[in-house]
């Protein structure tokens, strides 16, 4: 990687001398210099330290892990004792507990966390309450016959509960997992019939953009179909009175406050199960471990966002985002967690700013899609708002756009470190990102993270700069997924990521490296939904569609535009005879909200005479994506493995007519 900024786009903030020496992770290059005997430049030098730390990795992590004391006196070779993908083998015979690290920094001096709603007032919950809940919840699963490995579900939203639950599940050794109850009973039963839950913890309703919306039947659908539940406890959120019949309220589970008994896991114990979009099938359970997310999330808030012990983080998600996963992962940092359970936008488009401004926010991280509404809209909340408490303005989720780099440092304040990142559920952190150490250019992300061997590789499977390429990892990460659920030969694992190149992590984004080092993230060089960081695979906007009579076939498209914007169309073949009415669309966009997801409603429905297939039956998604993406139609698709050629004739003339070709 260079650090050559002499050409380029324009730099829109750079860190001063005095600035960088100051970070977390200028402490750590030093301390690391002193220890290995290394020339790492004063102030710092963010690709030294970055190529020592791909091309040692056992040296990276072994002294990470001892200068954040996760898991300190571990010698080099006793870190990545299987040095290959899949199949890794990090920090053999240690042991670690998430909960136990997340709580290890409690103090009287700030809080632990701060929940924001739409109807409430901000809520702080301390230190001490947080551990005394996370205790009273881990000794009622304990009660309920709930043991290590053990599944516990979370139907919630962005809300205090959640933490609890997920903490007091970690610190017995069960497995978590959550969906956000926006989800509609298939999506949740497709991620939660699988991993066979002993408890369900879950919400009456939620309120969203100023509305209420009641899921008591939901829950009611869930708790039938999951047989092996032990419990149901039962959260309100609507009607604090009510309870579901056989259910236990929160308020007893955590009735008991009480320092929690951490059980002393395995390095690659199971920790919680993300969901891959599902495109394909069902979701896929993505299963992380203790000691990889602690380290992971360690290094990606200390040395990457400089997040400290009295920090506020904030980062506008849901449960069913791995963000959700990274803001309760502030706690590692000895920060305080902001949670915030309401819509992006409510009541104005600049309230995530308000929300900052509110409960003095340091880090407030958002949505690409957020960022550039507002900047689209003329919004200038740096004159709006007291914002001088934040020092870092966090976007992922899709590429974040030229125009919006420009926006933030004119409207929000010219002294941010903007960190646009690319990562992955399926890592649970981030490939590509920020460094406190760099300049920020206009539509960049700055460079690969620290112990992240990304590259950009053509079909060849040769490594690319100054183009487009497919986004590798070459060398392990300990927060890699120890495996997904019901995979017990490894296969989906395998194919999922290690094809076309065994041994080599593809994770489906289109990445270009520059001469300079920095990167560009085009969007996914796959078919997932990408709706503001939501995932949400194609099977599931299918499933709801299909179920309409009037529609024969259909395909859903997730299209990452030039200007920064997100068009997500979806083409219908009618049935002989039907009409594509006002009325017939609103119910197809009824069932996708209703059965699948609201926030991947498609923004238009549009009717085709065919939807062309691969000739194994497979619908020709990302081919298609790409002709609205402005690809050639030569070399966007082969029509000789299509199904019915003609059928692509449509869809060619369509990105014509509007103006993409």
């Amino acid at each position: 990687m260079s650090a050559d900024t002499s050409t380029g786009p324009e730099v829109l903030w750079s860190p001063s001398p005095e600035s960088m020496r100051a970070t977390q992770l200028a402490r750590f290059a030093g301390w690391v210099a002193q220890r290995r005997g290394l020339d790492l430049g004063d102030p710092p030098d963010y690709d030294a330290i970055w190529r020592w730390s791909v091309e040692h990795l056992d040296q990276f992590w072994a002294d990470f892990a001892e200068w954040s004391g996760v898991l300190p006196g571990v010698p080099d070779n006793r870190v990545l004792t299987r040095w290959e993908m899949p199949g890794a083998v990090w920090f053999p015979d240690t042991t670690v507990n998430y909960a136990e690290h997340a709580l290890r920094s409690a103090t009287d001096e700030h809080p632990a966390l701060i929940a924001v709603a739409e109807d409430t007032e901000p809520v702080e919950t301390s230190w001490s309450e947080l551990r005394g809940q996370v205790g009273a919840f881990a000794a009622t699963l304990r009660r309920l016959g709930v043991r290590r490995g053990d599944r516990v579900a979370g139907y919630l939203p962005n809300v205090p509960e959640a933490v609890v639950a997920f903490l007091g599940a970690a610190s017995i050794g069960a497995v978590w997992a959550s969906c956000a109850p926006d989800f509609g009973t298939r999506a949740v039963l497709d991620r939660f019939a699988q991993i066979e839950p002993r408890v369900l913890v879950a919400v009456d309703g939620y309120r969203f953009n100023g509305k209420e919306y009641d899921r008591r039947d939901v829950v009611t659908e869930l708790r039938g179909a999951l047989p092996g539940l032990l419990a149901t406890i039962a959260v309100p959120r609507l009607l604090p009175d009510e309870v579901p019949e056989g259910a236990m309220r929160w308020g007893e589970a955590v009735a008991e406050p009480q320092h929690p008994v951490f059980e002393q896991l395995p390095f690659d114990h199971p920790l919680w199960i993300l969901y891959s979009s599902g495109t394909t099938g069902l979701p896929k359970g993505i299963v992380h471990g203790h000691g990889g997310i602690v380290l992971e999330q360690r290094k990606w808030g200390a040395l990457h966002y400089d997040v400290r012990p009295g920090d506020r983080f904030y980062w506008y998600t849901s449960t069913a985002w791995m963000m959700w996963n990274v803001v309760v992962s502030a706690l590692l940092s000895g920060a305080t967690a902001v949670l915030h359970d309401g819509a992006p936008a409510h009541p104005d488009i600049d309230a995530q700013f308000a929300l900052a401004a509110r409960v003095g926010t340091t880090h407030l991280g958002t949505g690409a899609g957020y960022l550039t509404a507002c900047q689209r809209a003329g919004t200038r909340p740096g004159d709006r708002y007291d914002l001088s408490a934040l020092r870092v303005l966090g976007s992922t989720g899709s590429p974040l756009p030229a125009a919006a780099y420009h926006w933030v440092y004119e409207a929000v304040g010219s002294d941010l470190q903007l960190s646009s990142a690319s990562g992955g559920t399926d890592v649970a952190t981030g490939f590509v990102g920020s460094s406190p150490l760099l300049p920020v250019t206009a539509g960049e992300l700055q460079r690969p993270m620290l112990g992240v061997a990304a590259a950009a590789w053509d079909e060849q499977g040769r490594p690319v700069v100054g183009e487009l390429g497919e986004l590798v990892i070459t060398e392990p990460m300990p927060s890699m997924p120890l495996y997904f659920w019901n995979d017990p030969d490894g296969s989906r694992y395998r194919e999922t990521y290690f094809e076309p190149w065994p041994g080599i992590w593809r994770h489906g984004d289109w990445m270009e490296v520059t001469e300079r080092g920095t990167c560009i993230i085009t969007g996914r060089s796959d078919s997932t939904l990408n709706r503001g960081g939501v995932r949400m695979g194609t099977a599931d906007i299918y499933a709801a569609v299909e179920s309409i009579p009037e529609v024969v076939d259909c395909v859903v498209l997730g299209v990452e535009q030039r200007d920064g914007g997100y068009w997500m169309p979806l083409f219908v073949k009618l049935a002989d005879g039907a009409e594509l009415t006002d009325e017939l669309v609103d119910r197809i966009k009824a069932a996708i909200r209703r059965q699948a997801s609201p926030r991947h409603v498609p923004d238009e429905v549009l009717v085709v005479p065919a939807v062309p297939h691969t000739r194994t039956g497979k619908r020709l998604e990302v081919p298609l994506k790409r002709l609205f993406q402005g690809v050639d139609p030569a070399k966007a698709l082969n029509v000789g493995a299509v199904d019915d050629p003609a059928a692509v004739e449509h869809y060619v003339a369509l990105a014509r007519e509007r103006g993409v070709r």
